[in-house]
């Protein structure tokens, strides 16, 4: 069994729920209070020992690559005024490391990770949605790869959600289940309440075989016009292992304008340095 070694980060999204903010600033670059998402992710992949970050960006992503790289003279004047720089070290990406590839098309989930087939190469690897914000401790990545050396083949993470809330959302039709590892039957994506075969909610996080690149590579278009990943994964279930791994901690959706906003509140209100002035002023301001 291969250990995962390569992530894959698809960040070529426009980011178009949140304009104006995101006209010139890339929608993963957004901070939760003090750090931006596609840190969070990195910093969750580092800790599920992941080495090679593999971003697939687009025109006018340059603020990723420049906030993963050296920057001298921030860090020549910080040190010239006796500043601590260790608050930069997690952004530093080591040579080769770290690998861009543009997607030139918004052409779906599907396609994005199609795009960096040559850098995964012949190995598993894992997957992170930015804007899907897994907080918990130990981090979501490092909860499956634990399940995924026993195990291997395919992997996804789920949440348990309400049964009158899995509309909205992918959902798996689960088999047998052992702890947090659920077998997965099959996908199906923003089912009717009274169809959906569960209430296990696909959350952002992947662990693949390199067979799906090419499933990719002759999946026609799906639902919404694009490649869907999810159309792919549902080709390999019943010729490859697929589980589900139940992430215990919490599910932030930074793709909506409230779920970003309770992403900041959470973190802010488990920081030490602020957690007492910011529930004094969510209390006032609910006054």
């Amino acid at each position: 069994m291969k250990p995962i070694r390569k992530a894959v980060f698809p960040v070529a999204g426009l980011g178009t729920r949140f304009l104006p903010a995101t006209k010139a600033i890339p929608k993963e670059m957004l901070p939760i209070v003090d750090r931006p998402l596609i840190q969070y992710a990195v910093d969750e992949a580092r800790e599920a020992g992941i080495e090679q970050m593999i971003f697939v960006t687009g025109r006018g992503k340059s603020a990723i690559e420049d906030h993963f790289d050296i920057a001298y003279e921030l860090e020549k004047t910080m040190s010239e005024r006796g500043k601590d720089l260790s608050v930069l070290e997690p952004t530093r990406l080591g040579p080769g490391n770290c690998a861009y590839v543009r997607q030139q098309e918004p052409l779906g989930l599907g396609h994005a990770i199609w795009c960096a087939r040559d850098i995964v190469g012949d190995e598993p690897f894992a997957i992170f949605l930015p804007d899907e914000f897994m907080h918990g401790s130990p981090g979501c990545m490092k909860q499956m790869v634990e399940e995924y050396r026993t195990i291997g083949g395919n992997m996804i993470s789920v949440l348990e959600i309400p049964h009158d809330k899995v509309s909205s959302y992918g959902v798996i039709r689960p088999g047998q289940s052992e702890g947090a590892v659920t077998e997965v039957l099959g996908l199906v994506e923003k089912p009717k309440v009274e169809d959906a075969p569960s209430n296990l909610i696909i959350s952002g996080r992947y662990i693949l075989q390199p067979e799906v690149m090419r499933v990719l590579e002759g999946q026609g278009k799906g639902a919404g016009g694009e490649i869907q990943l999810t159309d792919a994964m549902a080709q390999m279930i019943g010729k490859q292992a697929f589980h589900a791994v139940t992430f215990d901690g919490n599910r932030y959706d930074c793709g909506s304008k409230v779920g970003y906003i309770e992403a900041n509140l959470a973190v802010a209100l488990e920081r030490p340095d602020m957690a007492d002035e910011v529930r004094a002023i969510a209390i006032n301001l609910l006054k």
